[in-house]
C-alpha cells in the first residue's frame, strides 16, 4: 500500500509542478507552438482541455477556457484557421503583479497583434487575460459560452 500511495504522490507533485512557465515570454511562445505545422498534437491550436488550462490560464480564466462553448474562430489567431507567420514577441509594461507581454505575428497574409496579461503564479507565469483593440479572451470566452 505504501508504495502505490508513494508513486500517487509523486505523480500529483509532476502535475502541480508542470502548471505556469518560466518567464513571460516563454508562456507566450508556448502558446503559439501549438499553432504551427508537423505533429498534430501541435498544429490543432491550444488544448481545451483541464490539462492545459493548468499549464497555461489563471484559475480564473482556466474554467472558462475548458467550458462548453460555440466560438466563430479561435481567439489566439482571430480566425478560424491559421497559417502563422514568424511570431515576435515583447514585453510591453510591467505593472505590480502583472506584465503586459504582445504578440504579433501574420496570419494568412493578415497582422495580428494581441497583448497577453500575464501573472507570476506559484508555479510560473500564467495568462490572466488576452486583449485586441476592441476585445478581451474573458469576454469572449463569456460571450460564446452554451
Amino acid at each position: 500500500m505504501r508504495p502505490l500511495l508513494s508513486v500517487l504522490i509523486l505523480l500529483g507533485s509532476a502535475v502541480a509542478a508542470a502548471a505556469g512557465f518560466g518567464s513571460p515570454e516563454s508562456l507566450v511562445r508556448n502558446v503559439y507552438a501549438h499553432y504551427g505545422q508537423g505533429a498534430p498534437e501541435l498544429s490543432a491550436g491550444l488544448p481545451r482541455t483541464p490539462e492545459a488550462a493548468r499549464q497555461f490560464f489563471d484559475p480564473s480564466l482556466a474554467k472558462a477556457w475548458t467550458a462548453p462553448r460555440h466560438e466563430p474562430y479561435d481567439f489566439l489567431v482571430q480566425s478560424p484557421r491559421w497559417k502563422l507567420g514568424p511570431v515576435a514577441i515583447s514585453i510591453l509594461r510591467k505593472q505590480f503583479d502583472k506584465t503586459y507581454v504582445a504578440a504579433s505575428f501574420d496570419n494568412q497574409g493578415r497582422r495580428v497583434t494581441l497583448n497577453f496579461i500575464v501573472v507570476k503564479g506559484p508555479d510560473g507565469w500564467v495568462i490572466l487575460d488576452v486583449e485586441t483593440p476592441h476585445d478581451s479572451l474573458t469576454l469572449f470566452l463569456e460571450q460564446f459560452r452554451n
